[in-house]
């Protein structure tokens, strides 16, 4: 089944060979949005706001809202986020902004800690979402 990538207006290139995001058709309507794993990165690639987990979060979820609205979706139709920290003192702060951009019903989620591929990066989050008709 064929896929369409996403690519939201003004996006910088990204860091290897990826599309921010792709469309599956599911039928009924409805279609699959895969956010790939998302980094605090300016239009460069360079790491905004080095080792501040809040200020990445926000970064990192406002980028995803950005792939999700291109592809014609809201926050509210991400079904399941994969979370990545490079510290477990990075969760707290993390969750207390991610908590603002789901505040009804929160997706499935995981959360692992791990090295990123920048230093200075301390979040990355993949997306799934579901869009099309409720």
């Amino acid at each position: 089944m064929p896929f369409v990538p996403v690519i939201p207006p003004g996006s910088g290139k990204p860091l290897a060979p990826y599309s921010p995001g792709a469309v599956a058709p599911a039928g009924n309507e409805v279609s699959v949005l895969y956010v790939a794993g998302t980094l605090s990165f300016d239009k460069e690639n360079n790491v905004l706001f080095p080792d501040d987990a809040a200020a990445q979060t926000r970064q990192v979820l406002e980028t995803i809202r950005s792939v999700v609205e291109t592809a014609g979706g809201t926050m509210a139709d991400i079904v399941f986020n994969q979370i990545f920290v490079t510290d477990w003192k990075h969760y707290a702060p993390m969750n207390a902004v991610y908590a603002e951009f789901f505040p009804g019903d929160k997706p499935a989620r995981y959360c692992i800690q791990c090295g990123l591929v920048k230093p200075g990066a301390v979040v990355e989050i993949a997306s799934i979402a579901h869009i099309g008709r409720r």
